[in-house]
């Protein structure tokens, strides 16, 4: 999946490399705006590689970004038990390539209509659009959200249930700022704090105590 993500933009390069050659023709002084918004977009499109920190039963992060939310809730929707969440807050500069925090089968994925809250607003997590998926190994059970912001509004998976993937294997990306949640057993030790900033596939978030 190296290149998956640029293929992602491959529209969006078209139209700004097509503005930039009409405009360089015509009006130069344009050309500049045009250039430096494909510079940005391949730069946000990037996909670079990751090794995982930590054994087997490290958690790490899904996302890169900064830790804003480390709090306990009741995920009802899929684990439909208390979990402890980690929230991760990407802004358009930050890689957005998505990637398992273990080792594990996809055992569920379903994307929820919603509102393109600003990614920073608590409120996003509820009524923003997403996709939630759980990830099952030998390490436990994992849940992902991507929640869209209000410049991301494209969430796109890449993996499917029933893959098995490694950790910090790439599963999807969100298009442009938006926010990534994980949702860990009670009983995981969090090794990171607010305000930590992280990368997905390599910075550990959490210990985990085997399959719950």
């Amino acid at each position: 999946m190296k290149n998956r993500a640029l293929s992602e933009a491959t529209w969006i390069l078209g139209t700004l490399a097509a503005g930039w050659l009409i405009s360089l023709a015509f009006m130069p002084e344009l050309s500049i705006v045009f250039a430096a918004l494909l510079l940005f977009t391949v730069n946000f499109f990037r996909n670079p590689e990751r090794v995982p920190a930590g054994d087997g039963n490290i958690a790490v992060s899904a996302a890169d970004g900064v830790v804003t939310t480390i709090d306990e809730v009741e995920e009802e929707e899929f684990l439909k038990k208390k979990v402890r969440r980690i929230g991760i807050f990407l802004s358009v500069f930050d890689v957005h390539v998505n990637r398992t925090p273990i080792e594990g089968e996809v055992t569920h994925s379903e994307p929820k209509p919603g509102l393109f809250l600003d990614a920073r607003n608590p409120k996003s997590s509820i009524l923003n659009q997403s996709r939630s998926w759980v990830f099952t190994g030998p390490a436990g059970t994992v849940m992902v959200k991507q929640i869209t912001g209000a410049i991301a509004r494209r969430i796109c998976p890449w993996a499917v249930v029933g893959d098995q993937l490694k950790r910090g294997e790439r599963f999807g990306m969100i298009r442009f700022g938006s926010r990534t949640e994980i949702f860990l057993a009670m009983d995981s030790e969090i090794l990171v704090k607010l305000g930590d900033r992280v990368r997905g596939g390599e910075t550990p978030v959490a210990r985990l105590n085997g399959a719950q």
